[in-house]
């Protein structure tokens, strides 16, 4: 069981959506080259997910870190478990595997 608010918050967001994007900013307007990658590789896939904006809250900015043990945002999250930051999501589709995943995962896509 978690221990903090943001941690709820996190875990709730995570277990609610299908595919959730920790990140700088929004889907529409990221706030980081990094952020923005991650939302055009996912959109050039079709793939329906829910953004979640690190920069309104220093605690969120500060929890995701600790809750994934991952020091950078963005982060991708697929049906509960933890994917990876830009790098990884961007080696995973340039190789074809996110592609793979996430039809294994049977993530909806628009």
């Amino acid at each position: 069981m978690s221990d903090t608010p943001v941690k709820d918050y996190i875990q709730n967001e995570i277990d609610q959506n299908e595919v959730t994007l920790f990140m700088k900013g929004s889907p529409v307007f990221p706030q980081c080259g990094f952020s923005a990658a991650v939302v055009q590789i996912l959109g050039h896939l079709n793939v329906k997910f829910k953004g979640i904006d690190v920069l309104q809250d220093g605690d969120l900015r500060q929890g995701i870190k600790e809750f994934s043990q991952w020091p950078t945002v963005p982060q991708l999250y697929v049906k509960g478990e933890f994917v990876g930051g830009c790098d990884i999501i961007r080696e995973m589709f340039e190789a074809g595997e996110l592609q793979t995943y996430l039809e294994q995962k049977e993530v909806a896509t628009a």
